[in-house]
């Protein structure tokens, strides 16, 4: 049930014939993970937060830096030297609150992965370390759960929305990390700010149409955006019968 002050605070979103009241109440019974408080999950959490999803789940083991605040606008100046997850809180709670934010200031290992995401409905992924987005996709797989997939690199993005039994996961498209010395990070090859808020801001549409089941989602559907020529080329992907994660 929403309050008088939720119905006037969503309500841009409830006269939308796809969403509505009872669409608005969905989103707030709803529970999203983010695995990570930087660059991609900072728009994906405040439009989610704003969104009126109910819970919100924040994953980072890390510390505010300077270096930063060009892209990560969960975060300020004021927050340097504080944990990620902490900062994000307090941003949040600021933006609205109705939103309950639960943290998690650890590294999402194997061994934690499940207990964590067990408890959400869907997941956003927001990380730039490769490991980690493996042991994300491989537990959504074992649990079921839809996962919104995204990365960044310079003035580059992409994002897949994956839909555990029904479309393709990430090992399917990438069955197996590259060799350390030769994967690369943003940290390394830099990265544009503004990129990683348009993609962010697209997780975050495509975690609203999934929690609602409305629309099409990016399922099968690889979507590549290119800044420097503001061009996007869709890749159609299909699943690997011999994937070790969904085959």
């Amino acid at each position: 049930m929403l309050s008088c002050d939720e119905e006037a605070r969503y309500a841009r979103q409830i006269v939308i014939p796809q969403i509505g009241k009872e669409g608005q109440e969905k989103l707030k019974s709803s529970r999203v993970l983010i695995v990570g408080a930087g660059g991609l999950g900072s728009p994906a959490a405040m439009y989610l937060a704003c969104a009126g999803v109910g819970t919100i789940g924040i994953v980072d083991e890390d510390t505010v830096s300077i270096s930063n605040l060009q892209r990560q606008i969960l975060h300020g100046s004021d927050s340097i030297g504080m944990k990620k997850v902490e900062s994000a809180k307090q941003t949040l709670e600021r933006l609205n609150p109705h939103v309950r934010v639960v943290t998690y200031d650890t590294k999402l290992t194997e061994e934690l992965a499940q207990d964590i995401i067990a408890g959400y409905d869907l997941v956003v992924d927001a990380v730039d370390n490769l490991r980690t987005r493996y042991i994300v996709n491989d537990t959504c797989q074992e649990l079921g759960k839809p996962l919104i997939e995204a990365g960044v690199m310079q003035f580059d993005g992409m994002i897949l929305t994956i839909l555990p039994g029904k479309g393709p996961c990430f090992r399917c498209v990438f069955p197996s990390p590259p060799p350390e010395d030769v994967a690369r990070t943003p940290r390394e090859m830099g990265i544009l700010g503004p990129i990683p808020g348009i993609i962010g801001c697209m997780e975050a549409v495509e975690a609203v149409k999934v929690l609602l089941d409305i629309g099409s989602p990016l399922m099968g559907r690889l979507l590549l955006f290119s800044g420097l020529d503001m061009s996007w080329h869709e890749v159609k992907v299909s699943r690997d019968p011999n994937c070790e994660a969904c085959g």
